[in-house]
């Protein structure tokens, strides 16, 4: 991938990201139990050369809407994403592999080990998207009465990169030497225990899994709240963001990355990659047909449930005719972000609570293009040369006809313009993305030792 050229990655959702995509002719309704299905899609998107797969995931089954739509909702169950990740690293040869693992219900020693032995058996094809887990539900499935506070999820989740990087680094390159002759297994020089202590792990290490071709798992990060875009500058070299507008993705993108020189890295160490809910046709007619038979399939109770849930309010009982309601002074700061975009989205495309929650239900706040091959590459150009983004997540909204369609009109289109690559030239997910493989020992930020004083990495 040259500078030139952007990146691609694979949101995939079962169905498709819509909440509506499992009642659609183009879908796999049963995709949630098929992995068949996912085979398929991997391949589909290994043929339209994807720099990566990236498989959400939640601690909790989605039960948005409560008993007036839950039971209309395809999200409510879904494969495991690490076991289904490392299935396809079996089938696929190049596409990267990513998935999500929370660091508030994890221990850091075993999501190192989960996706070390992921990079291992994909030949360094794999990412760790990382979450804190907004999700309030999710603390009862794991014996807790109560969500830990945003603050402190977000200090855990910041020693917690540092204690899964440090394991990560816990065998040089070449310490596993293997003399058979000699009865020499490894170079114990060459091998390093972490010795972590700190305020919330105590980690001896060393991990028990080798180090890969690409170094380190690529660690992704999808936060867009202040503690989240600081957390992105200091640990993460993929950025998924939600940012509907081209204003607000110049602005998000220049924000992270001027915060990563305070951090010691160079912003180019970093990819912002914004999703991108895409519906393209042959003719702009044909994909604005698309485009509403979807929206036409989503219930009303499912739209209503859906916006309530991401912007902390309950407009269930709401008169779908009005307007969106003002945000109430001290809005949950969890919520705060996406609500802002809702609601400024609201006012500036006048649309009252029952539209404005169709609309969500579609895209859920991220960037929607409707149109030929040609506006939608339009689109991504614009945002890629003009500093909103390093590329994007593509959002299908039904699969798997949606990424049949994506990779059958839009990637010519893309490669016809030199903006995306026409074959893979490199073979694990850090070259596809163009970043440099990173020498053990160096962590994301150095952490601060004594006194104030920088530890040095080691």
């Amino acid at each position: 991938m040259t500078a030139s050229q952007m990146s691609l990655g694979l949101f995939i959702r079962p169905a498709g990201f819509s909440v509506a995509a499992w009642r659609h002719p183009g879908s796999q309704p049963d995709a949630n139990v098929n992995f068949g299905h996912f085979v398929d899609l991997a391949r589909t998107a290994e043929r339209g050369c994807f720099d990566m797969l990236f498989s959400a995931d939640g601690l909790s089954a989605e039960t948005v809407g409560g008993r007036s739509s839950m039971h209309r909702m395809s999200h409510v169950v879904w494969i495991e994403p690490a076991t289904l990740l490392a299935a396809l690293a079996a089938v696929t040869t190049h596409i990267g592999l990513v998935c999500t693992a929370s660091t508030t219900y994890e221990e850091p020693y075993s999501i190192a080990r989960r996706f070390a032995s992921l990079d291992l058996v994909s030949g360094g094809r794999a990412g760790w998207n990382l979450v804190t887990t907004a999700n309030p539900a999710a603390a009862r499935n794991y014996s807790l009465d109560a969500h830990p506070p945003k603050a402190d999820r977000y200090r855990r989740a910041r020693e917690f990169v540092d204690v899964v990087v440090g394991l990560w680094d816990s065998w040089d390159d070449d310490a596993f030497v293997r003399d058979q002759a000699s009865g020499v297994f490894f170079d114990p020089a060459k091998m390093h225990a972490l010795g972590h202590a700190g305020e919330h792990f105590r980690v001896e290490g060393p991990l028990n899994v080798a180090r890969s071709p690409q170094g380190r798992p690529v660690v992704v990060q999808a936060g867009a709240s202040e503690a989240g875009r600081q957390l992105a500058a200091e640990t993460a070299e993929v950025v998924f963001c939600a940012t509907p507008t081209i204003e607000e993705a110049r602005a998000f993108y220049a924000d992270v990355k001027r915060r990563m020189p305070a951090a010691g890295r160079e912003p180019d160490e970093l990819k912002i990659m914004p999703g991108i809910f895409v519906t393209v046709g042959r003719t702009e007619e044909e994909a604005h047909q698309k485009r509403a038979l979807l929206q036409d399939l989503i219930h009303p109770a499912v739209g209503l449930g859906l916006l309530s849930k991401h912007v902390g309010l309950d407009l269930t009982e709401l008169d779908p005719d009005g307007p969106f309601p003002e945000l109430p002074q001290g809005h949950d700061k969890i919520h705060l972000y996406r609500a802002q975009v809702v609601s400024d989205l609201a006012k500036r495309e006048g649309l009252n609570l029952g539209r404005l929650a169709i609309l969500f239900a579609d895209g859920r706040g991220h960037f929607e293009v409707c149109g030929t091959p040609a506006q939608v590459v339009d689109a991504m150009e614009a945002w890629f040369t003009t500093g909103a983004a390093d590329g994007f997540n593509i959002l299908p909204p039904v699969l798997p006809a949606s990424l049949d369609d994506f990779v059958d009109l839009v990637v010519p289109e893309l490669q016809r313009r030199g903006l995306f690559r026409e074959r893979y030239e490199e073979a694990t997910l850090r070259g596809h993305l163009g970043l440099s493989v990173p020498k053990r020992g160096v962590r994301p930020i150095p952490r601060p030792g004594p006194a104030g004083q920088a530890e040095q990495p080691g």
